[in-house]
């Protein structure tokens, strides 16, 4: 019987590739082939001479722990990805945040040379899988917020939504005290890369009916559940909040950005629901034994988040239009808007003529 490999296409060459460059990395390190080490890595100085090392170093780690963490985020996180996506999909996701945070971070340490001098900043070589690590938290941020990860039977309970602060935190703390700076701009760099491609750039195919326009699709993921602000715990989300929507408004204001419909945000909050209704399949759960009640916690966790979020937006609505339905002469300002008048049940009720 010829052995079955349970790994869609892209992601077997992904891992292929890791373990190719890697291997070939750490030989050229150990052969002391020093100048040779820039044809895989970046090297700020050099990096303009060699451009390929701006996707090439997303696959380059130094070490065997990082390899193997490197490894298993790319096999998990990848089946689960592609799968969801397509292959396709999947292709322009890791193009983006493989590309982008590289090219970012190549700026940050010549903009640091430029500004202070420090030799550092054109020295230091930049490689790992810290950005796609970032950027696949992200993603699962998106499609199963709510999913619950459990590890060591249950000790430890960690809810997905929460994956991207606590490696932000984690990469920050380790860059401060133990040097390792490197991780710490790609961590943050693949965060904001990735979010800002899902949030407003990648095409979503449409699972829900709330849309009228006859588009099989909307590009990107105008959900409340998936702002910027709830990456956070809820006590700073008014801060983020208030931050992040003046950006967007001067980045629509500078027309970067397109502003979201009513649609566009009703469409993606039945999109999140939609997509709650699948789960995540179990990874570190034990045997997948509870992921019935698990998907049905987690569809339960969406509905409520969804009915608060438009019961926020009803409140706001009904705030706002109060000075105008205090006035008896101003008719309904909205198409299908009902008045209900208690008092009128005497008389006939309907007011409308």
């Amino acid at each position: 019987m010829p052995l079955r490999i349970n790994i869609p296409p892209l992601t077997r060459i992904l891992l292929v590739v890791l373990v190719a460059l890697s291997i070939l990395y750490n030989a050229i390190r150990y052969r002391q082939w020093i100048d040779s080490v820039a044809y895989l890595a970046i090297e700020p100085q050099s990096a303009l001479i060699y451009p390929w090392v701006f996707l090439s170093a997303a696959l380059v780690e130094q070490n065997i722990v990082t390899l193997l963490i490197a490894g298993a985020t790319i096999l998990y996180g990848g089946k689960y990805l592609e799968r969801a996506w397509s292959s396709a999909e999947f292709g322009k996701f890791l193009l983006t945040v493989s590309l982008i945070p590289n090219i970012l971070a190549w700026g940050v340490y010549l903009v640091l040379f430029a500004i202070i001098g420090d030799e550092k900043g054109l020295t230091t070589t930049i490689n790992g899988s810290i950005a796609l690590q970032a950027s696949f938290l992200v993603a699962f941020k998106q499609l199963v917020p709510e999913h619950t990860v459990t590890i060591a039977r249950g000790f430890i309970k960690i809810r997905v939504k929460h994956f991207p602060a606590i490696f932000l935190v984690a990469n920050t703390i380790s860059g401060v005290v133990f040097g390792t700076d490197t991780a710490l701009v790609l961590a943050w760099l693949g965060i904001l890369t990735s979010w800002t491609y899902l949030r407003f750039y990648k095409w979503q195919p449409d699972l829900s009916s709330a849309s009228t326009s006859g588009v099989s699709g909307i590009r990107g993921d105008a959900s409340e559940t998936f702002a910027f602000a709830y990456f956070w715990p809820d006590v700073v989300h008014g801060p983020i909040a208030a931050v992040s929507d003046s950006i967007y408004n001067a980045l629509v204001a500078l027309r970067i950005c397109t502003p979201f419909s009513a649609e566009d945000v009703e469409t993606s909050n039945e999109q999140a629901m939609a997509r709650g209704e699948g789960g995540l399949p179990s990874l570190l759960n034990q045997g997948g034994r509870r992921g019935g009640s698990g998907k049905r916690e987690e569809a339960e966790r969406r509905r409520a988040l969804a009915l608060k979020a438009l019961d926020q937006r009803l409140h706001a609505a009904t705030t706002n239009k109060a000075p105008t339905a205090a006035n008896p002469g101003s008719g309904p300002s909205m198409l299908g808007e009902t008045n209900y008048n208690p008092d009128d049940r005497e008389t006939g009720g309907d007011s409308t003529n």
